[in-house]
This record gives structure tokens, C-alpha cells and sequence, in this order.
């Protein structure tokens, strides 16, 4: 008979410890601070992509450049050539030596029997053969400057490419010398030159 009393107060025992512990655990949920689940921010592209079946490219931009797919280099008197350009955002140029005017375009001239830089350049200049993570390029290159201005042209052409393709950047900067001093900084070149490296390096043309 004791056994079993001293049994019965063992389970009461018991059973009160663990009420407690559950009504304990309970009021300290009550009083516990929410912890919000916050969902993962959006991120911007580091990149956008641009492709065209009519042209048969395709290459990646950074997303703050404007893209216009009307576009046509018009240095050459009645003979534009067709292709894609992108240009520098505002916010990369307002305060700089930098012009708005400055783009990274892509260009073809599919009637080229020899695909070289030089054809892309109005002025009389020699190009050169360059060989970069396996592409061959001709390169050409000119510069001239006006009124406070200066103009410089880069065009990398695919070799043996055909229709005859080709990447130009073009670069219309100012001479701080013409702004009060202070007002004006020269622009970031080398972030400006990688910026366009993206574009001819990510080019592909479609076999």
C-alpha cells in the first residue's frame, strides 16, 4: 500500500514539474521580442544583355548606359554605318571634363571584303593586329581637338568576321583648363575604357 502512495506522489511530482515547465516556456513566449523575417533585398544587374537576330550579336552593357538600337556613325559623308550603341550615363559625365556624346558602339560594314579598323575611321591611319583572350582584332585609332574639345576614336575589328563587324568607342572630352578652377575634374578614364572593354569583350556574332 505505500509503495503505491509513495508511487502516486512520484507521478504528482512529476507531473507538476512538467506543467510548470510548459506554463514557463508559454508566459516567456508572451513576453519574448517578434523577430521579423526579413526577405532578401532586390538586386540591381550588374549587367545587361543586348541581342539582335537581324545583326546576329549579342553583348553585355553595364545597366546605367543607354542603349539605342537606331543608331549610325555618320563620320563618312552619305555612307552611315549601321549597328548598336551605348552611351555613358549622365551622372558619369556631370562634373567632369567628360561629353555626354560619349559611346561604345558596335558597327557593321557587311559589303568589306577585308575586315580591318581602318575602314571604320574617316582619317588616314594604319591599323594594327592585336590578339586579346584569343581574338584577333584590327585595331585603328585618331584624335583631333577643337575649341577646348578633343575627340578620340578606337576601333577594334574582327578580323575574318562576316559580315565584316567591329567595336568603336568614341570619346568626346572637354579641357578642364576651359572651367573655372575647382568646378570641374578630369573624368575617370580607366573606369570609362572598362566599362566599354565589357561590351567588346562579351561581343559575339553568331556563326
Amino acid at each position: 500500500m505505500r509503495t503505491w502512495i509513495i508511487g502516486l506522489v512520484v507521478l504528482i511530482i512529476i507531473g507538476i514539474g512538467a506543467y510548470v515547465l510548459v506554463k514557463t516556456d508559454f508566459i516567456k513566449s508572451l513576453f519574448a521580442p517578434k523577430v521579423e523575417v526579413q526577405e532578401p533585398a532586390a538586386t540591381e544587374p550588374t549587367v545587361k544583355t543586348f541581342a539582335s537576330s537581324t545583326m546576329g550579336i549579342s553583348f553585355d552593357y553595364a545597366p546605367e548606359f543607354t542603349l539605342n538600337d537606331a543608331y549610325a556613325y555618320t563620320g563618312f559623308s552619305g555612307k552611315p554605318i549601321r549597328g548598336v550603341s551605348v552611351a555613358v550615363p549622365l551622372a558619369m559625365a556631370t562634373g567632369t571634363t567628360l561629353s555626354a556624346g560619349t559611346y561604345v558602339s558596335v558597327e557593321q560594314l557587311p559589303r568589306a571584303n577585308l575586315c580591318t579598323g581602318d575602314i571604320f575611321i574617316t582619317a588616314n591611319v594604319r591599323p594594327t593586329d592585336v590578339m586579346e583572350n584569343g581574338v584577333e582584332y584590327s585595331v585603328a585609332s585618331s584624335s583631333g581637338a577643337a575649341a577646348g574639345n578633343r575627340y578620340v576614336e578606337t576601333v577594334y575589328a574582327l578580323k575574318g568576321s562576316k559580315p565584316c563587324t567591329a567595336v568603336r568607342y568614341y570619346i568626346h572630352s572637354t579641357d578642364v583648363g576651359n572651367y573655372p578652377v575647382g568646378t570641374v575634374r578630369e573624368f575617370d578614364q580607366a573606369a570609362l575604357i572598362s566599362a566599354f572593354d565589357t561590351v567588346r569583350r562579351t561581343l559575339l556574332i553568331a556563326q
